[in-house]
């Protein structure tokens, strides 16, 4: 057990509540709007000269960025939640450490009727 679970309360789940609020410096809400679920994220490389040197976990963030991935499966690898990675990485969007994928919008088409009644009538026969 670490020394931190075992001042805050005995266990491994009470140090782990303390860890995400010390990790985005108290901070409950990204600074911006750019970062969803399915929003890619990429490592800059090379990294950008006289940029402040990222913190331990900011490391870890840029490495598994070095492919592309999203937001959600980054959280996931990470074991945190998702709103802690998006604060911390807007910081790092700010320092100009990583890029920024948006999803690409669907395109809305014409819905195909021939199998919509299909649908319709296997329903019926439920």
């Amino acid at each position: 057990m670490s020394a931190l679970a075992r001042e805050v309360g005995g266990d491994d789940t009470a140090g782990r509540l303390v860890r995400p609020f010390t990790l985005t410096g108290g901070r409950t809400r990204p600074s911006r709007t750019d970062f969803t679920l399915i929003t890619t994220v990429t490592a800059v490389d090379p990294r950008p000269e006289r940029v402040p040197r990222p913190q331990p976990e900011q490391v870890r963030i840029l490495r598994r960025c070095a492919r592309p991935i999203a937001v959600a499966e980054l959280a996931a690898h990470l074991d945190l939640p998702v709103s802690v990675v998006a604060i911390m990485l807007c910081d790092l969007l700010e320092a100009g450490l990583i890029t920024v994928h948006p999803p690409h919008p669907v395109t809305p088409r014409s819905p195909d009727l021939d199998l919509l009644q299909k649908v319709r009538d296997g329903l019926g026969r439920l």
